[in-house]
């Protein structure tokens, strides 16, 4: 009697009739096949602009970091803004996978694989510009706490630098083992199923083994939970280290204590972006759509609104604090330089683009079109990247001295660095898309029988059976 202690709302998380062999085929042959045109279209446009950001960077190595727009009064421009938002990317993720997995939320089944691939991938696009920033990119090993001959030379613990290098190593580390152990099982699936030798030798070597036992299932679980909690912290840790880069100093504009709780809503906002817009594709191109459904995009549109309006919480909390704090300099900053000045019209994209257009997510029909979804998700990543635009380059550009005041617009070679990272992202995604499975194979069967469309209408025929048997058994007996 299974129904009748369950919402009658719930929608089915799996669309379709579907046997636990349907499932297996739907998810994998998109492997076993060779891709489409579109496939071949993305991979060859993101190796084009990974080329073309391999080459902007060696032109910056090469002839240093002054072919870089930047000056004495705007030390960090393009990259720093680019690296705290990919950052920000590279939240939802583990957001999707690990407190979701705590909270028992059998909607992320679907979209937590793609999202832990995005994660992963986004980290290693942040990674590079604090690194490529230094300007002399051979001394890079000096940020490592490492043992070493040099003598007591030793890293500076008070530089950012090193804390985001801690940050977004741990952070790498801990997405990397929870995306790949949740592979394991979806990898011995594709083994079992190779029809050449290479196939299996290659998919097996990936499966570590596994079998299937309940002693690996158990296994997993336990595996599962631990790295769930290790990384549960780390989505709050990451973006509130990286958000002291700025708090920690005293330059009006980053001197704020909301920065950490900002920084955090922020990045999971446009995670989340960033994981419709890719499920879109992705969907769509493989053919996902029962599985990659209406509701999935729906419970993430409501993320989308919350984060948002947090958000926007946040960005009049230092509007009022700047009126408020009687700080001439502060005061000046947000109001003549950042909402009005030169700078003024990114402020403007910000606030349009993060904090007045999702407010069509509280219609539920906005919420559960695949469109609006698409195009709000891309307006979302815009206006967060002009978020950390606005955050760093207005609070630099205008100074304590007239003299020193100048105007920022980014050179060729950061524009190029910029799109070779979406080059790396998107030929790490079509790569991922066609060698491993994008839906977590093992979880949707997991949820197959409660949240299936086909298995709720048995369950539903069954009741009405069993109903029907007992009345009749009952008017018998009388």
């Amino acid at each position: 009697m299974h129904l009748k202690y369950e919402s009658t709302l719930r929608e089915p998380l799996v669309d379709g009739v579907k046997d636990y062999h349907q499932v297996t085929e739907d998810i994998i042959s998109p492997i076993e096949g060779k891709p489409g045109t579109l496939w071949y279209v993305g991979f060859f446009i993101s190796l084009a602009l990974l080329g073309f950001g391999a080459f902007s960077v060696f032109w910056q190595i090469y002839f240093g970091v002054g072919v870089w727009n930047l000056n004495k009064t705007i030390g960090w421009g393009w990259d720093i803004t680019n690296f705290v938002w990919w950052v920000g990317i590279g939240h939802a993720g583990t957001l999707i996978s690990a407190i979701l997995l705590l909270f028992r939320q059998g909607w992320r089944t679907g979209v937590n694989r793609a999202a832990e691939a995005m994660t992963i991938f986004a980290v290693m696009c942040a990674g590079q510009f604090p690194i490529i920033h230094m300007g002399r990119v051979w001394m890079a090993f000096f940020i490592l706490p490492y043992p070493n001959t040099r003598g007591p030379v030793w890293v500076n613990f008070n530089s950012p630098l090193l804390w985001d290098v801690f940050a977004i190593s741990t952070y790498f580390t801990v997405s990397l083992l929870f995306w790949y152990s949740g592979l394991l099982p979806d990898f011995a699936s594709v083994r079992d199923r190779a029809k050449t030798k290479l196939r299996k030798l290659l998919y097996g070597i990936a499966a570590f083994g596994w079998t299937g036992s309940t002693k690996h299932w158990q296994r997993h679980e336990a595996l599962s939970l631990v790295l769930a909690g290790l990384a549960t912290p780390l989505v709050l840790s990451v973006h509130t280290i990286v958000s002291f880069d700025f708090a920690t100093s005293v330059i009006p504009g980053w001197h704020t204590t909301i920065f950490p709780p900002y920084f955090v809503a922020g990045a999971i906002f446009s995670g989340f972006a960033m994981v419709q817009t890719l499920l879109i594709i992705t969907r769509k191109i493989l053919k996902l759509e029962e599985y990659i459904t209406l509701g999935h995009m729906e419970a993430m549109n409501k993320v989308i609104v919350l984060t948002g309006s947090v958000v926007g919480c946040a960005y009049l909390t230092e509007l009022f604090m700047a009126w408020y704090g009687a700080n001439p300099y502060e005061f000046a900053t947000f109001f003549k330089y950042r909402a009005a000045g030169p700078l003024g019209w990114s402020y403007w994209i910000m606030m349009t683009c993060n904090v007045i257009t999702p407010q069509v997510f509280w219609f539920r029909k906005m919420r559960r079109s695949v469109a609006v979804t698409f195009v709000m998700s891309i307006i979302v990543n815009i206006g967060m990247w002009f978020e950390r635009f606005v955050i760093i380059c207005t609070s630099l550009y205008r100074d304590y001295l007239p003299s020193s005041w100048s105007y920022y617009r980014p050179s060729w070679p950061e524009v190029g660095f910029y799109m070779g990272t979406f080059g790396l992202f998107f030929t790490c995604y079509f790569l991922f898309a066609k060698y491993f499975p994008v839906i977590a194979l093992a979880e949707i069967k997991s949820i197959l029988k409660t949240s299936g469309e086909n298995f709720k209408e048995k369950m539903v025929v069954y009741e009405e059976e069993s109903a029907e048997k007992f009345a009749h058994d009952v008017a018998h007996a009388h």
